[in-house]
């Protein structure tokens, strides 16, 4: 991407959402924020809350859901990446982590039956920008 382009788009929409969705980069960087809360969170209290055992489920989560909300900042300054990559990865982080999260503070173990259909999403949502890749804006003039 250019440094035209992200100029233009950023005067263009002021960062935020355009016609083509939501702004990932936005998405991205509150996710990180709440995956930084719940970081702390398991460190300095869940081991209080839960079970031995159901710490580490949760921090399973976090990493993942670091990881993936990481993806979905850099998608957002990518010029019209595929609109169900973006979709497809916060559902991988609800469905994964979210569950991860909920099975260590509930200790419903049966939710970690959910937890692979987020890994599914995470594969899907990347796979397409992989395949389809993205359009590239104009150059020069």
């Amino acid at each position: 991407m250019s440094v035209e382009t992200t100029a233009t788009r950023t005067a263009e929409t002021d960062g935020a959402a355009d016609r083509h969705g939501p702004d990932w980069t936005r998405v991205g960087a509150g996710l990180l924020a709440l995956g930084v809360a719940l970081a702390a969170f398991a460190a300095h209290g869940l081991e209080k809350m839960v079970e031995p055992d159901l710490v580490s489920p949760f921090d399973t989560g976090v990493r993942q859901h670091m990881w993936h909300a990481l993806g979905l900042m850099v998608l957002g300054r990518l010029d019209a990446p595929p609109r169900a990559t973006g979709w497809l990865v916060l559902l991988g982080i609800v469905l994964f982590s979210g569950s991860l999260y909920v099975l260590s503070l509930s200790g419903q173990r049966w939710l970690g039956a959910v937890t692979p259909l987020g890994g599914l999403s995470f594969m899907a949502g990347w796979s397409i920008l992989a395949i389809k890749g993205w359009k590239r804006a104009p150059e020069g003039p």
